[in-house]
């Protein structure tokens, strides 16, 4: 069971990242990007093929961002140059990544085409080189002897993993604080919230979605690198269903924590993508539930999280308007010289 969790934990921080892109667009951008489902699959692709054709794990990861960020930039492009929908640039570029995927994959074979998986079992990545240092520090056996102290007996083999995406993804999203608090992040923020007013500053709007979109899309593909490393694996259908993932995440995230500021909805939805990789998992361990099911859980829980806290808000709107109600009245039988307790 620990180890089940503590699995759940390590990908949910992996995908607390692309939930941060997500971010960016939906929340910030007000852009309905559906592009991500592909970037997610061009990330792992692009980092696989390089990984198995011998270059760095670190220079793969830095690629796979750039693919990301090009494959963003270009929705953008679709939708302010070639004037077309939002919703509608993101599903076309989602279907033409599907295929530019396939290709990628498909440089590591000879004579090339479209391949559909790049296993990793026997390459080296950013997890393997990192858990050799780590193994060295001796700090697993530690962590484990304590552990077991308190009852604990089915434990990982090592919390290198965890050490290596919890730097990552802290570093991205106090990067992300810094620069939604810049003047170009700001901008993109004005840009989501009002795109006809920064219009009238004589600021280019249709730049600064291009950038959002392709920032958005880079954290989805450095996501999308990651997850193939750790899965040892990359397949040209692990990006289906990485928007609701992230939704859920974000909602989540809000649900629990609120948005009063930029620092607290992104810490908001990093740990909403660990909570929601937690009930994931613990979704799964239902007797009459198995992975067919998968689908269906992650939809059950978007639902939750999206209906749950609007029932709650209308209970406490229910009971503010009644204290109100009651405050009232108190103060007309006060006026008159009546007695409020009575």
């Amino acid at each position: 069971m620990f180890t089940a969790l503590f699995g759940s934990v390590e990908q949910g921080i992996i995908y607390a990242i692309m939930a941060l892109g997500l971010y960016l667009t939906f929340r910030v951008l007000d852009f309905p990007d559906l592009t991500i489902d592909g970037s997610f699959v061009t990330g792992a692709a692009t980092a696989a093929m390089m990984i198995v054709l011998g270059y760095s794990p670190f220079i793969a990861t830095v690629v796979a961002i750039v693919a990301g960020f090009i494959a963003g930039c270009m929705t953008g492009l679709l939708h302010t140059k070639g004037k077309i929908n939002a919703l509608l640039a993101g599903i076309l570029m989602q279907i033409a990544l599907y295929s530019i995927n396939l290709r990628i994959m498909g440089m590591t074979k000879e004579g090339g085409g479209g391949v559909s998986n790049v296993p990793l079992l026997s390459s080296e990545t950013l997890f393997t080189q990192f858990q050799n240092f780590w193994s060295g520090l001796g700090i697993d056996t530690a962590i484990n002897d304590m552990l077991r102290g308190i009852g604990i007996e089915t434990l990982p083999s090592t919390y290198g993993a965890l050490i290596v995406v919890l730097i990552i993804t802290v570093a991205i999203k106090f990067i992300s604080d810094w620069f939604l608090k810049t003047e170009v992040g700001l901008a993109i923020r004005a840009t989501g919230d009002n795109k006809r007013m920064i219009r009238s500053f004589s600021a280019n709007t249709d730049w600064l979605v291009i950038l959002g979109l392709g920032i958005s899309n880079g954290l989805v593909a450095l996501a999308g690198a990651l997850i193939a490393q750790y899965n040892k694996f990359a397949d040209a259908q692990m990006g289906i269903g990485m928007i609701v993932i992230g939704l859920a995440s974000i909602i989540i995230g809000e649900a629990i924590f609120g948005t009063k500021s930029i620092m607290r909805v992104t810490f908001a939805v990093v740990i909403g993508a660990i909570i929601y990789r937690i009930i994931y998992a613990l979704a799964l361990r239902v007797e009459f539930l198995d992975t067919g099911d998968m689908k269906l859980i992650t939809a059950v829980i978007v639902i939750l999280a999206l209906v749950v806290p609007q029932i709650l808000e209308k209970r406490k709107e229910k009971k503010r308007k009644a204290k109100r109600m009651a405050e009232r009245h108190a103060g007309l039988v006060t006026e008159q010289g009546g007695n409020p307790l009575a």
